[in-house]
């Protein structure tokens, strides 16, 4: 199969799979590009409520695929910056879907997803010190952000891999499940993403990543919507809430 990333929307929910089982699920120059177009179209897709990203098999992904990226480093590092800010700047709630290893490159795009949940077994893995890489600026703040200054130092300075148990007391991961629970439990959860207000999503996730230039923008959108009134309503009758707001589509 060739390295590829492909994806499928089924009750609101786009899951995007990262393909490249030859060397577990590791992104090709090829694949990094792919990826923000990719999430742009699902970003205004008005059927995509909330976005899962996961790998094939039992590994979510090993890195980038070096043999791919042997031309300029700062080019290479350059597509997956690209890639990991793409999917950070996705509107709608994304969700990492983590099984066996989530290193270098995976580790990267997993920490830009809104949360994670990993499968017991899972490694994780932040490797650029086995190269000589220096790690982006944007991709340190976002680790530090999720583990804390101590754990992302650990992470960076040794480039050992951590279990999920680990991850999960750092706060890499939000949930472990045992193997065979997680696609329930994804299933779940996503259920609930997709029955929330996006228009509360949107704004609490630029609000939680740091904007603080967009009070006036949310208040506007907050009073020309009917979410607020709509779930006002639904608590009261006792009855599941109809929320109309949805991230704008261009044009």
């Amino acid at each position: 199969m060739e390295p590829q990333l492909s994806y499928q929307v089924a009750d609101s929910v786009a899951t995007v799979v990262i393909r490249h089982p030859a060397k577990r699920n590791a992104m090709t120059a090829a694949m990094w590009r792919a990826l923000p177009p990719l999430l742009d179209r699902l970003a205004h897709d008005p059927d995509v409520r909330a976005l899962v990203l996961t790998g094939e098999g039992g590994t979510f992904c090993a890195g980038a695929d070096i043999s791919t990226l042997q031309g300029s480093p700062e080019e290479a590092q350059g597509l997956a910056v690209a890639a990991e800010e793409a999917l950070a700047a996705f509107p709608k709630p994304v969700l990492a879907v983590v099984r066996g290893h989530c290193v270098g490159g995976g580790a990267q795009l997993a920490a830009a997803c809104d949360l994670r949940l990993a499968e017991e077994g899972a490694l994780f893995g932040v490797t650029p010190a086995r190269l000589g890489v220096v790690y982006p600026s944007s991709s340190t703040r976002r680790l530090v952000s999720l583990v804390g200054p101590a754990t992302a130092k650990y992470l960076l300075f040794t480039a050992e891999l951590i279990d999920a148990g680990r991850a999960l007391r750092t706060g890499l991961v939000d949930e472990v499940l045992p193997g065979g629970e997680l696609d329930e439990r994804v299933a779940e959860l996503t259920r609930i993403l997709v029955s929330r207000s996006q228009l509360t999503q949107a704004a609490a996730k630029e609000f939680a990543d740091g904007r603080a230039d967009r009070d006036a923008h949310w208040t506007a959108q907050a009073r020309g919507s009917r979410d607020t009134a709509e779930g006002v309503a639904a608590f009261l009758e006792r009855r599941r809430p109809e929320f109309t707001w949805s991230v704008p589509t261009p044009g």
